[in-house]
């Protein structure tokens, strides 16, 4: 329940960011003027609506990831304990919540605290800065501190969307395109490992039975390390015997020409995401105001695939959604497929593993939260797709022009032209997305995001090399391995029919 809430939370935020680009691009015409009904107060009454929309879903999303998720973690992790009592499961648990709770109380302190702006006069004394600070508190910057709190945990997303998202965008389709090796050749191979390793077991034990003197220490380690590769051998002689018999392996190999046409599509679709986040971010390299600004871009001088599909999509209303919701769900498949491969990492040390009818519950919450997080990140990845779409949408606005010239006679006409908006648009004229506001509210977290796709671009493509030199996964990979300590030993035919 709280993984599927949780994650319910995050991909419900993500739906507000098509939501908003279709409000502030219905408030107008297609030539540039505003529609009847759209008048100042409208229009504010509209775009305060969906900033209240994300103030509430983003206060959800700080409860769950710093008080509801680490609860229930910690509870389990006192559960495997023995003669624990639910009373001391729950006490524990709060006390290790705790320290959520206080990085959640600094990091709304610290966005509330400092200021966007500096007091103008330098001869301030210490008593006039702290009001000011208190000032800037009290007029906006409480709602401040609930977008850096948010910046700050789509950063920590940017970081899991790096290691996961990219590899999982090239490892997915190339396993889809290679498939898996055959049960049948995997299991004769098995079996001749296993009866290798038989002979050499029966090698060793056979000088202890020559002379009877206890074998020395070097062979002792080798027939406990020869032992317990006999028993993974085993157990993986039982799992491929299962799937070898059931019906789901027969029904993929029925299926295999549609997981190559899935394959194909799939690395297609992140090749384009690719070259569109290179150009955009190239765009941010070659004409932002620079990192002092964030990179934020004024206007699209390099444009790219998605930014002007996206546009033209919207034209035709559900259209922009299903492609939204589409790349939407490509992040979060593709980060399954990275975070199944690697297991859930803490630096260098590996955490857990995510296993088919295996899986931990505290892993299972590892990885709601780790999804949760790359959703967050999903808002910055898709304005970094398509800056003009999220910024303003399908909105044009009316330039003046002059015509000295008309018919070929000397006169003095004054038209109207429609203009798509960007950055040099009047303000009266085009209205910025609330998502816009969110993602650049800190100069430095927009920074961070900018150099992020940078890392991004360059993950995809190691793990694009690494992927088409690898060879075929075995049909049982990550299901049996040597390393395992949290693994049980009940009968595959539970999880593959």
């Amino acid at each position: 329940m709280t993984a599927i809430l949780a994650l319910a939370i995050a991909l419900i935020t993500s739906a507000l960011l098509p939501v908003d680009i279709f409000l502030v691009s219905y408030m107008k015409n297609q030539n540039g003027t505003f529609k009847e009904w759209a008048d100042a107060n409208v229009t504010r009454q509209i775009e305060d609506t969906v900033l209240y929309g994300y103030y509430t879903l983003y206060s959800i999303i700080l409860f769950s990831v710093f008080l509801w998720i680490p609860f229930v973690y910690f509870y389990y992790e006192e559960k495997d304990e023995d003669d624990t009592s639910s009373c001391s499961q729950f006490q524990a648990a709060l006390k290790y919540t705790l320290g959520f709770l206080m990085v959640c109380a600094a990091l709304l302190l610290i966005g509330a605290f400092v200021p966007l702006d500096v007091p103008q006069k330098r001869n301030s004394t210490e008593w006039e800065k702290v009001k000011f600070l208190f000032e800037e508190l009290g007029s906006s910057h409480v709602l401040a501190a609930l977008s850096f709190s948010i910046s700050s945990l789509t950063l920590i997303g940017m970081l899991a969307a790096v290691t996961y998202t990219a590899y999982g965008m090239s490892a997915l389709p190339l396993n889809l395109i290679k498939g898996t090796r055959s049960p049948t050749y995997e299991r004769l191979e098995n079996t001749e490992d296993i009866e290798e390793v038989e002979q050499r077991i029966l090698r060793i034990k056979s000088k202890q039975c020559k002379d009877g003197r206890p074998l020395p220490t070097r062979d002792r380690r080798n027939l406990q390390q020869l032992e317990e590769r006999l028993r993974i051998l085993r157990r993986r002689e039982r799992h491929l015997e299962f799937i070898e018999k059931s019906c789901w392996t027969k029904f993929c190999g029925a299926m295999r020409p549609l997981q190559i046409i899935w394959g194909v599509f799939f690395i297609l679709v992140a090749l384009l995401f690719t070259i569109s986040l290179f150009l955009s971010n190239l765009d941010k390299a070659l004409h932002s105001a620079g990192i002092n600004s964030g990179f934020i871009i004024l206007g699209t001088n390099l444009t790219n695939p998605l930014n002007m599909l996206l546009p033209v999509l919207q034209t035709v209303f559900p259209l922009d959604y299903i492609l939204i919701t589409t790349i939407i769900m490509y992040f979060i498949f593709t980060s399954m497929a990275g975070i199944r491969n690697m297991g859930i990492w803490f630096f260098w040390i590996r955490l857990y593993k995510i296993r088919r009818g295996k899986t931990r519950p505290q892993a299972l919450l590892f990885l709601c939260m780790t999804l949760l997080l790359i959703v967050l990140h999903t808002s910055y990845m898709i304005y970094s797709l398509a800056p003009q779409y999220v910024m303003y949408g399908s909105q044009k606005y009316l330039v003046q022009h002059n015509m000295t010239l008309v018919d070929g006679k000397p006169g003095n006409v004054t038209t109207y032209v429609a203009k798509v908006c960007d950055a040099d648009a009047p303000k009266d004229q085009c209205t910025i997305t609330r998502t816009y506001l969110f993602l650049h509210k800190f100069w430095f977290f927009s920074a961070a995001y900018y150099f992020g796709n940078w890392a991004f671009i360059a993950v995809f493509l190691i793990g694009l090399i690494v992927s088409c030199c690898k060879g075929k996964k075995s049909v049982i990979e990550g299901e049996v391995d040597e390393d395992d300590s949290d693994i049980s030993d009940d009968e595959p035919c539970v999880y593959y029919g």
